[in-house]
């Protein structure tokens, strides 16, 4: 397989060129043959208007078949998607777009309202928004012109309708096409820059380690699995946003998988549409054959929950991070087959060492250029701890989760899937809560399953069997739910601390 994905399309759309390729849940999908001549249009069009390569545009679109062929048409052009979430608030969102300097924005017409005009309503639903308006920049905007669209700014549909030539920008595998910010504050933000040549070196061995295929119907809002999709010439189907919402909602989403053969989750989104099978809500998906979990660590207990609900399905755990991904997928047999907590091998390509302090380092031709401003890349510490088990990979722990006591580190990620696999634990995170002396006390927080008993009770007697005892909690505290944070949802073990230290007083 090739890994210049827009290279990719164009072969299938040579090859089925009838065959839908994207579109939204309930509407008619664009065919292969279609979306390249979108994409071509959109490049075109691009460059019409000014774009030139080189050039980067800020994204604040949620995703429709809209906004991806506009990501597409602006790779396919030169330039470079710079993907910037809105919520982050105003300083932290100035400094990074002054780190990245760009010279286009996309953003949908209902955010240059509410950060501008109807800043008022914004802020009476909790938002605190940059000026998108006052950006000094090129404009395009999503949906219909409401106040605070830019005098000038270009409707989005206007890229997408017929073009007076056709883009003659040839592909530079070298060039950025992606900016993903993925952690720092305002004085440090961190920009991840892929390539068009790692962003399709990773696409491409996504792909190969699911079973999308000519004939699969993949639903997901997620770009890193949509596009695979469209590689091994599958259909792919954008769940609708609501109208004002970031987030899908997990029980629509799984509702609406009448006729989807494949499907992605975050861990939490699982857990919610899970919740709503067992309690009968909804009705479990007839033909899904295939459910990709990342974002998250993905625990036995939910694998679990998982099978029960949907024995015919496969559930694939894939690891990964924003600098290379994906690094290594298993499949929910292989992982609730282990004792620890396995990642699986490294997808092809990928070249996995284990430093002296048992740090995982990756690299491999899906690994990023580098973090904008820095030097390039060669290889990346993920922070995560790990050790080879032939020729897999086993997660023992997280470095900056490591929790100390006396003169004992311990890493809660070596422990916490050997308590979620007792009976009766949905979820369970360990934290520490550090003294005055920088010992820490060891607290874990349980989710119980509904009708466990006295899970607690049964916890302080078996973990002194089950676990290292310089690693049994000094308490355990029974709570509804783990706080996440993010996009992905993942455990928010700062919020945790909080919250268990306010419970123990």
């Amino acid at each position: 397989m090739t890994a210049d994905f827009l290279a990719h399309l164009a072969m299938q759309a040579d090859r089925i060129p009838d065959a839908s390729a994207l579109g939204t849940v309930g509407q008619r999908a664009l065919t292969y043959r279609e979306l390249v001549d979108t994409i071509d249009r959109v490049a075109a069009n691009l460059g019409a208007a000014g774009f030139a390569p080189g050039d980067r545009m800020l994204f604040s679109i949620r995703p429709s078949v809209a906004s991806v062929t506009l990501i597409f048409g602006v790779i396919a052009a030169g330039g470079t998607i710079v993907f910037v979430d809105p919520g982050i608030g105003p300083d932290l969102f100035a400094q990074r777009v002054a780190l990245v300097e760009p010279t286009w924005a996309a953003t949908e017409s209902l955010l240059y309202a509410v950060s501008g005009p109807l800043a008022g309503f914004g802020r009476k639903r909790g938002l605190s928004l940059p000026r998108f308006g006052a950006l000094e920049v090129r404009h395009i905007h999503s949906g219909a012109w409401l106040p605070g669209v830019p005098a000038g700014s270009i409707p989005l549909r206007r890229f997408t309708g017929k073009a007076a030539g056709s883009s003659t920008v040839p592909a530079d595998p070298d060039a950025a096409a992606l900016i993903v910010f993925t952690s720092g504050t305002t004085d440090d933000p961190k920009a991840v820059v892929h390539t068009r040549a790692s962003l399709g070196a990773g696409l491409a061995a996504m792909g190969g380690r699911t079973s999308l295929a000519p004939g699969a119907f993949l639903h997901t809002e997620q770009l890193m699995m949509g596009l695979p999709a469209l590689m091994a010439g599958a259909r792919w189907a954008m769940p609708p946003y609501p109208r004002f919402g970031t987030h899908i909602d997990p029980v629509r989403f799984t509702h609406g998988l009448r006729s989807a053969t494949h499907a992605f989750y975050t861990p939490a989104d699982l857990a919610a549409a899970l919740d709503a099978l067992e309690a009968g809500a909804i009705t479990a998906p007839t033909y899904l054959r295939q459910v990709a979990l990342g974002g998250a660590p993905v625990t036995s207990a939910l694998l679990r929950r998982a099978r029960k609900s949907l024995p015919s399905t496969e559930f694939l755990a894939i690891y990964g991070m924003t600098e290379i991904l994906p690094v290594a997928v298993t499949n929910d047999v292989a992982k609730l087959a282990h004792e620890g907590d396995l990642l699986g091998a490294p997808v092809p390509g990928v070249r996995a060492r284990i430093a002296a302090d048992g740090e995982l380092v990756l690299a491999g031709p899906n690994l990023c250029r580098g973090y904008l401003g820095a030097e390039p890349l060669t290889e990346v510490p993920t922070g995560d701890l790990a050790r080879w088990d032939g020729e897999q990979l086993v997660l023992t722990g997280r470095k900056k989760d490591m929790m100390i006591r006396g003169k004992t580190n311990i890493y809660p990620g070596l422990y916490e899937p050997v308590i979620t696999a007792i009976a009766g634990v949905r979820e369970a995170i360990m934290v520490g809560l550090p003294d005055e002396i920088g010992d820490e006390r060891i607290v874990l927080a349980v989710v119980p399953d509904p009708g466990a008993g006295d899970i607690a009770t049964l916890l302080r007697t078996r973990l002194p069997h089950l676990i290292d005892t310089t690693a049994v909690p000094d308490d355990i505290v029974i709570v509804d739910k783990i706080p996440v944070s993010g996009r992905t949802n993942k455990p928010d073990r700062a919020t945790l601390r909080d919250q268990l230290r306010a419970h123990l007083g």
